[in-house]
């Protein structure tokens, strides 16, 4: 990072469902000393409902959901307090209504492939998210394009190891 950047004060982790959002963003949020905010909790009992069932949210379902988590990462703007949340941000549109206008905020995308996800999954216990879902979240993932500015950092390694990663990229 160059001197005439200034770091994030926002730092959205994005990923698929079991790449380690969760994880990585609270231990990130811990090293940094910055508030953290988990994606689950601005979803809507039915989009919660939806997926236990097993069923795939539809990009009307998340909307409502992606405007929650932009609310959070406004008011943390404004209150010039800096902080951590998670969210897929599998498509661009996704991407697009979480960062533009948010010049503070910075995407890392947590990159792994199918099969090291659904391993993780699988040793997750009680999450509401479906590991029959997976695929569904993998065809609805765009890798981010140059123009997007988006960090990506693999899964493999340990959590801090990750955490380290993501601090360099971003100059924390």
């Amino acid at each position: 990072m160059t001197d005439d950047v200034k770091p994030p004060e926002i730092i959205l982790i994005g990923g698929v469902s079991g790449s380690g959002k969760t994880t990585v963003g609270t231990l990130l949020a811990e090293r940094l000393g910055w508030d953290y905010a988990e994606a689950d909790d601005f979803h809507s009992p039915e989009n919660i409902a939806k997926m236990r069932a097993g069923t795939p949210l539809t990009d009307a379902d998340r909307m409502p959901w992606l405007r929650a988590i932009g609310d959070w990462m406004d008011g943390r703007i404004r209150a010039g307090k800096p902080g951590v949340v998670t969210c897929s941000a599998l498509k661009r549109v996704y991407r697009d209504v979480l960062l533009d206008g948010r010049a503070s905020a910075r995407l890392v995308l947590l990159d792994g492939d199918r099969d090291t996800i659904a391993a993780r999954m699988r040793e997750r216990k009680g999450h509401f998210f479906k590991a029959e879902l997976l695929d569904s979240q993998f065809a609805d993932y765009e890798r981010p394009t140059p123009d997007e500015d988006t960090i990506t950092v693999p899964v493999t390694g340990t959590p801090e190891e990750i955490v380290a990663r993501i601090r360099e990229a971003v100059g924390r």
